[in-house]
């Protein structure tokens, strides 16, 4: 495989990756960078789909680097206690290629999110506690990226720059535990965050061998604007992955994914300074591409969690899960 088509092939690591700004808890999250073979970019021009599913169940409490109980955790009076964010995302993405040096990629989410808090108790039942449930399913913020990869005869080095757009709903509410009425969701539990938000990237890519190929990518993601007061913190996320060409259909390939995400702003982000939304995770993801045919491959991947530092109190995922298929018209 030429180094151009293996360069070409990374930006799928970079423009599909998972929602940055749609969790529970803006520090916890999938960082997981698809495979960069999964569009089958070329050196030709034409559109290319992926859809991806992964989900992400975020049930462990914790603060800093440990975990806490419930029990534990609501000793503090001003503690929240989550019990867990169960997340499913189904993910669209139609990418076009003009010539080998650019293209565009367009990203829709489709989010369906249920979550329930005890409030500040342990047990949720109290009368007054807080504790409430909510579950929503709606589109996400839609994402569009451009890129250029001209820098190179290679085409090994590239970089990004798009926008996060205010298209999905920051205005769902959820419902009390103990019947008294309606809840108002924290903007982190909403489908979308309400604001317009700015996404640069920078990839390189090369090979050992004739077996064995990386990748190293960098991707920011900062807010432009506010929304109804509330601002979401600027987040970082660095891949590094590695991959093993020696099979005809089948090609493994392990990540690294590191995320660092500052806190939120604004009252509706649980208070005018939201500490429990920041915070450093990394994780390890182990997964394969297989190819079906010329146009058709099909990928599957693990993330697994080897360091979460998490400020205040969050839920973080102990794993999470991605599947996906993609065809090259």
């Amino acid at each position: 495989m030429t180094y151009k088509k293996i360069g070409l092939f990374s930006l799928m690591g970079l423009v599909i990756a998972a929602p940055l700004q749609v969790f529970a808890c803006s520090s916890c999250g999938c960082t997981l960078s698809s495979d960069w073979e999964n569009l089958g970019f070329s050196s030709t021009s034409g559109f290319k789909i992926d859809v991806r599913y992964d989900y992400l169940n975020q049930n462990e409490l914790r603060t800093g680097t440990h975990s806490i109980s419930r029990s534990a955790a609501a000793a503090d009076p001003n503690a929240e206690v989550e019990k867990y964010t169960r997340n499913n995302y189904l993910t669209v993405g139609v990418d076009y290629s003009t010539n080998p040096d650019w293209g565009v990629n367009v990203q829709l989410p489709y989010i369906n999110r249920n979550h329930t808090t005890l409030g500040a108790g342990w047990d949720g039942v109290h009368l007054g506690d807080g504790a409430y449930h909510s579950s929503t399913s709606s589109i996400g913020d839609i994402k569009v990226i451009g890129r250029y990869q001209g820098f190179t005869e290679q085409h090994n080095f590239g970089l990004l720059l798009g926008l996060k757009l205010p298209t999905g709903s920051h205005t769902k509410t959820g419902s009390l535990t103990d019947g008294s009425g309606p809840a108002v969701i924290d903007r982190g539990l909403q489908p979308g965050s309400g604001t317009t938000d700015a996404i640069i990237g920078a990839y390189y890519v090369d090979a050992f061998n004739h077996d064995w190929g990386y990748f190293t990518q960098a991707i920011v993601q900062k807010p432009l604007d506010t929304s109804d007061g509330y601002k979401p913190g600027d987040s970082l996320n660095l891949n590094l992955g590695l991959r093993y060409q020696g099979f005809d259909d089948i090609t493994p390939q392990l990540q690294v994914n590191a995320r660092f995400v500052e806190h939120d702003h604004g009252q509706s982000a649980d208070g005018a300074y939201a500490p429990g939304t920041s915070g450093t995770l990394v994780y390890l993801s182990p997964g394969a591409t297989y190819r079906v045919n010329k146009q058709v491959k099909v990928y599957g991947y693990v993330q697994l969690p080897i360091y979460q530092d998490v400020n205040d109190l969050q839920l973080t995922p102990r794993w999470t899960a991605s599947l996906g298929f993609n065809y090259a018209f």
